[in-house]
């Protein structure tokens, strides 16, 4: 059997790669929305958390456009493909060559972008005036610098990912987060909210350092030292660079979209810019926690196929197909639940302090409308992953940018002329926004299927699949709305639990009796890790 060919147990260790990149994104993800509900606790929707959510956004463009998504379409396919092939010490050396020739670009970008920074929140938020643009500048400066260090830690993962260690670099964050909810949680009651935001800055540039301080040793030892140099005598990192451009490039317009979503909600009333970051974080919990941890686990073991080409080109789409299949049977029930228990999510996550029930039917509204996008762009993550493996980093870039455009042209209508034309408050422009994006999601997944299918063979989730789905979630979702409206609790921790938990019981109970195999083996999946727990408890028992 060659390398491209499929098999039950090529398949497996997939499986478990996605589960251990999920369980790492699902930690550092909690730890986000407590490190949110603090923060929402102290600062609610005020000109502070406007400022400090706008200011973060300034030097988190320079994380993006040179982090994890980046380097991991550019500089794992080369790096497994070495591996693959037993040429470790060239894979040695090409990382050496990236991590110096990234340490000297990201340096200069830093010193550029802090010297930067008032023209940069001239740009990103021209809404803010006097005491409120002079905090978000000091903030932004505070911040570049651990931006800049975030860089790094996708660079470890991209090393980690290629030997298949993928918990790690996916739990990392948690430090981070852990070290921005410890500042707030220290500071948070002696100091008034303009303070705070700015020491909190000071905690997250912390909480960088440790971020990439903990993966730093595995990485070490995995490369055998660090051999810091910008030789390429065989030209990898040469690719790397070339395949490095488009997806920066791409990278880049995707990242013009989001600042100009936040420059058009900085010019809606206070309080808009905040709540766009608050459903943000939530929307993009299911494209990381499934999306990304199929796509990632996918792109290394998709990049290392090598064969014939029409065996190479069946092996991906068994893969795509697969992964698709199983990113559906999360993420469609992900969607059903912001669309009808949005309200019981955000309380549950945010209703704190200063965040009131009025801030949770904002944030509800404004997430309903991101849930629009939701399985396209998860999708769309896994069609790019399939792209990058096959050294194709031009043609998402192209989709990217017509994705764009149509985002900025519809976002710029939905947000600001239609909500006076149809008599609905200003501030509701931000729902608009996040429609605008979910459409332009769905184009951009149309084209990037249609582009691979000529390549490699039809692809995409079975239409009857996703019907049967859609029917088990929102069957479940109209039991979870019944208990919510009948149910007699005041604290919305407990009733998002008792909701949200029958809601995820009845889907998982409806897809059973539909006969989807991946509720059957979900299932098989649970019962194996009980009992592997019960074994390891009665082992410690004796």
């Amino acid at each position: 059997m060659t390398r491209s060919e499929p098999s039950s147990t090529h398949r497996a260790p997939s499986a478990r790669f996605a589960l251990l990149v999920a369980a790492g994104i699902f930690l550092s993800r909690i730890f986000g929305l407590i490190r949110d509900r603090v923060f929402a606790h102290y600062f609610g929707n005020s000109d502070a958390a406007d400022a400090f959510r706008a200011a973060f956004r300034i030097p988190n463009f320079l994380q993006n456009l040179f982090g994890e998504g980046v380097l991991s379409a550019s500089f794992i396919p080369v790096y497994a493909s070495l591996l693959a092939q037993k040429e470790d010490e060239e894979a040695r050396r090409t990382a050496g060559a990236v991590a110096a020739l990234l340490g000297l670009t990201v340096s200069a970008l830093v010193l550029v972008g802090v010297l930067a920074t008032p023209y940069l929140i001239d740009v990103i938020a021209p809404g803010f005036s006097g005491e409120k643009r002079e905090l978000t500048v000091r903030i932004v400066r505070i911040l570049f610098p651990g931006a800049g260090l975030l860089v790094f830690s996708a660079w470890c993962l991209g090393i980690l990912n290629s030997h298949h260690r993928f918990f790690l670099p996916y739990a990392a964050p948690v430090i981070w987060n852990t070290a921005m909810i410890a500042t707030l949680w220290g500071f948070g009651r002696n100091h008034m909210q303009n303070q705070l935001a700015v020491i909190l800055a000071w905690g997250s540039v912390a909480g960088s350092a440790l971020q990439v301080g903990v993966q730093l040793p595995s990485v070490l030892r995995l490369l055998q030292g660090l051999h810091l140099s910008l030789a390429d005598p065989r030209g990898n990192v040469a690719i790397v660079v070339r395949n490095f451009i488009p997806v920066f490039v791409g990278r880049g317009v995707l990242q013009i979209s989001a600042y100009v979503d936040a420059l058009l909600a900085s010019l809606l009333p206070t309080g808009a810019v905040a709540a766009l970051s608050y459903a943000q974080t939530l929307y993009t919990l299911p494209v990381s926690l499934f999306g990304m941890s199929i796509s990632a686990a996918e792109l290394p073991v998709m990049s290392g196929t090598i064969g014939e080409e029409g065996a190479v080109a069946e092996t991906l789409r068994m893969r795509l197909n697969s992964g698709l299949r199983r990113i559906a049977f999360l993420v469609v029930p992900s969607v059903a639940a912001f669309l009808v228990l949005g309200d019981v999510i955000v309380g549950a996550i945010y209703q704190s302090g200063r965040f009131r029930h009025a801030d949770t039917m904002y944030v509800w509204g404004i997430l309903a409308g991101a849930s629009v996008g939701l399985v396209a762009s998860t999708f769309g993550r896994l069609y790019a992953s399939t792209y990058y493996a096959l050294r194709d980093t031009r043609t998402p870039l192209r989709y990217a940018v017509v994705r764009v455009v149509l985002t900025t042209i519809l976002g710029y209508l939905f947000a600001v002329p239609l909500p006076p034309a149809l008599g609905i408050e200003a501030r509701w422009g931000v729902a608009g926004l996040t429609i605008s994006a979910g459409i332009a999601s769905w184009l951009e997944f149309v084209l990037l299927r249609r582009t691979l299918n000529r390549r490699i063979g039809h692809s995409g989730a079975p239409p009857a699949y996703l019907v049967s789905l859609w029917a088990a979630a929102l069957l479940a979702a109209a039991a979870g709305w019944g208990i919510h409206h009948f149910l007699a609790v005041r604290s919305t921790i407990l009733r998002a639990l008792l909701v949200l938990g029958s809601y995820g019981v009845l889907y998982f109970v409806f897809t059973m009796a539909f006969g989807l195999t991946e509720a059957r083996e979900g299932l098989q999946r649970g019962m194996r890790l009980l009992r592997g727990l019960a074994s390891g408890t009665r082992f410690r028992q004796g």
